[in-house]
C-alpha cells in the first residue's frame, strides 16, 4: 500500500473489500484465512444471508468465533448440514454454489492460477507448493471465482510454471471448449494495491480501483503482465468505522488474520 493509513492496515482493508463483493442470500465456499474473515464481516454488514459452505462437509454453520481453518469444528455449529467433502463438491458441480475463495502463489491476466510448483522441471522444482486441493473443482464450478492476494511480480505473472486451476485459459471461449460451464469463472482479484475485474470483452485482468495511497505506475511496476484500467479509475473505499469495530471486536479479536503482514 503507497500511503499506510493510520485508521486500519492493508489486512483490514483487503478483508473489508472482499466482504462487499459477496452478495446477500448467495452461497459461498470458503476457505482458511482472509476469506473466513471477510465471509463473518459480510454476514455481519451487508450479507446476513448468506450461506457458507465449508470443504470438509458443514453447510450454513453459525459461526460463534473465527475458525482457524475449514476442519475447525465449529465450523459444524448449528449448521444445518454436516455432511462430507463429497456432497460439498457436489453442490458446486450442481450449480448452486455462486462464490469461492481462492490463493496460489501465481496468477496471470486470465486468472489462471498456479499453487503446484516453481520452476521449470516437474521432477525436480524450485519450490513444491501444496497443490491443488479443491481449487481445480470450486473454480471450475463455481459461479463466480474471487482471489485475495499480495500484488508484486512474482505472483502476476505473464507465465505460469504451472496451470493448476482454471480462469479464463487462453481467453474468450476457452473455458466453454474446455468443457467447463459457460458464465462461471474468474470474477474479482483483491490485492495489496487494488480491486480487479475482468474486461467482458477480452476476459483479461483489469484494475477496478487503485487502494488508497496507491499509483496506477504502482500496479504496473508491480505486474509482470500489462494490467488493463477502468476508465475513470476510482480509489477503493476505506473501511468504514463500523467496520472495522466488527472486523476488530466480533470477527477476529486475537487479530489472527488483520494481525499479520501482508506480504
Amino acid at each position: 500500500m503507497g500511503q499506510q493509513s493510520e485508521r486500519y492496515n492493508v489486512m483490514e482493508l483487503m478483508v473489508c473489500v472482499s466482504a462487499r463483493q459477496l452478495e446477500d442470500g448467495k452461497t459461498a465456499m470458503i476457505g482458511t484465512g482472509m476469506p473466513l474473515a471477510a465471509a463473518m464481516l459480510a454476514q455481519k454488514t451487508a450479507a446476513p444471508s448468506l450461506v457458507l459452505l465449508f470443504e470438509a462437509g458443514s453447510v450454513a454453520p453459525q459461526l460463534p468465533r473465527l475458525p482457524i481453518s475449514v476442519a475447525d469444528s465449529c465450523t459444524q455449529s448449528g449448521c444445518l448440514l454436516h455432511g462430507s467433502m463429497n456432497e460439498v463438491m457436489e453442490a458446486c458441480q450442481r450449480g448452486i454454489v455462486d462464490y469461492t475463495f481462492l490463493g496460489g502463489a501465481q496468477i496471470d491476466m486470465y486468472g489462471n492460477i498456479n499453487s503446484t510448483m516453481i520452476g521449470a522441471n516437474y521432477q525436480k522444482p524450485k519450490v513444491r507448493l501444496p497443490g491443488s486441493g479443491g481449487a481445480n473443482d470450486l473454480a471450475s464450478f463455481c459461479w463466480k471465482t474471487l482471489v485475495i492476494t499480495p500484488h508484486d511480480k512474482r505472483r502476476f505473472t505473464n507465465q505460469l510454471d504451472f496451470l493448476t486451476t482454471p480462469g479464463y485459459l487462453t481467453g474468450p471461449g476457452a473455458r466453454e471448449r474446455a468443457g467447463l460451464p459457460p458464465d462461471t469463472g474468474p470474477y474479482k482479484v483483491i490485492s495489496t494495491l487494488a480491486l480487479m475485474g475482468y474486461d467482458p470483452a477480452t476476459k483479461r485482468m483489469r484494475v477496478e480501483s487503485l487502494h488508497p495511497g496507491v499509483s496506477q505506475e504502482d500496479v504496473i511496476a508491480n505486474t509482470g503482465f500489462e494490467m488493463l484500467f477502468a476508465d475513470p479509475l476510482p480509489v477503493t473505499l476505506e473501511p468504514t468505522d463500523t467496520e472495522l469495530r466488527i472486523l476488530r471486536e466480533e470477527v477476529d479479536p486475537q487479530g489472527f488474520v488483520i494481525g499479520k503482514r501482508a506480504q
